[in-house]
């Protein structure tokens, strides 16, 4: 019997299956099961998933459902105590599910165990870290206002817990995993493993590279996640939208610059310091903001790219040259 399900949805994924597989299949945690969900694929995605010969991995097609859905499907399968789940385009580290099971080991008062997260572009290589915030016990209240667990890749989630909650919410277009986390800590605790062991893969064929749509179905996530806090809580709904809204403002810039998305990302700026003027305060923020807006607006698509790109050159050469403080210990 595997002590832990490992959840794998996969659509159209022909080009990262085997890499992500191969992830879980080299932890050093060995006593799992992978349950691959072939969300109706037109490619041949499930003809390449298929030829793993590995027993561990078991492999599931339906029709066409949606992400949500097809983690619920994966979910139906598992025999594990405890429940993982993996996009098909993301790898883990090796010690990945070691360190959060020990993790949960230590801490048996916690039903959820999370990594940090760094981020790799579509070759897996480095691009670039993620926010790295550990927080530990009762972080419903932080949940509410940022996704610390970045992605739907990363915890390490006792059976249990996951069965009280509730599945993931299909009617949901984006922000599911963030809203089945919130659902989570509204009940049980969670704790830090303070180390990148989930690697995040950017893609221009991602989900949530449509920053509009991602905008349309985060702010209705949140919607419902504030309908279900306590009333004590709701004061933190405006700062949540706001940093929903700094978020996607960056968002907005990745991947090849264009106009567009510099009106855009100007938007979504502007309703971040909307409902969270103090945000005017962190100026640098700001300048960078205003800068990349007007160099994505302003200049062609490959002027503004080099511009943006020799900003953050000088930017590291500056730093660089900055004098190191004098230590004053003996």
């Amino acid at each position: 019997m595997p002590v832990i399900s490992v959840i794998i949805p996969v659509f159209n994924g022909e080009h990262t299956i085997t890499e992500t597989v191969q992830s879980v299949l080299n932890q050093t945690f060995t006593e799992l099961e992978i349950i691959v969900i072939d969300d109706g694929s037109q490619d041949s995605t499930l003809s390449v998933v298929s030829s793993i010969t590995d027993t561990r991995v078991k492999v599931f097609s339906y029709d066409n459902a949606g992400v949500s859905t097809s983690r619920n499907r994966g979910f139906a399968h598992a025999t594990g105590e405890y429940i993982s789940f993996l996009d098909a385009d993301d790898l883990w580290t090796p010690n990945k599910l070691e360190a959060q099971y020990q993790a949960l080991q230590l801490h048996p008062q916690a039903a959820v165990a999370y990594s940090w997260v760094d981020y790799i572009d579509q070759d897996g290589k480095f691009f670039r870290s993620a926010n790295h915030v550990t927080a530990n016990g009762n972080i419903y209240e932080q949940l509410l206002l940022n996704n610390l667990l970045e992605n739907g890749s990363n915890p390490l989630i006792r059976r249990q817990a996951f069965a009280d909650v509730g599945g993931f919410d299909p009617t949901l277009a984006f922000g599911e995993d963030w809203e089945m986390w919130l659902r989570l800590s509204a009940r049980y605790e969670f704790v830090a493993v303070p180390s990148p062991q989930v690697l995040y893969r950017m893609s221009s064929n991602s989900v949530s590279c449509n920053v509009q749509r991602m905008e349309t179905g985060s702010l209705r996530m949140l919607e419902k996640a504030f309908s279900q806090a306590p009333q004590s809580l709701q004061y933190l709904k405006r700062n949540a939208i706001a940093n929903l809204y700094h978020y996607l403002t960056f968002k907005a810039f990745e991947g090849s610059p264009k106009r567009q998305n510099g009106l855009i990302a100007a938007r979504f700026f502007w309703n971040a310091i909307a409902n969270n003027p103090s945000m005017l305060l962190g100026w640098k923020t700001v300048l960078r903001v205003l800068a990349k807006i007007s160099l994505v607006t302003l200049l062609p698509p490959g002027h503004s790219y080099a511009a943006i790109k020799a900003a953050k050159r000088i930017v590291r050469l500056e730093i660089a040259k900055k004098p190191k403080p004098i230590s004053t210990q003996s």
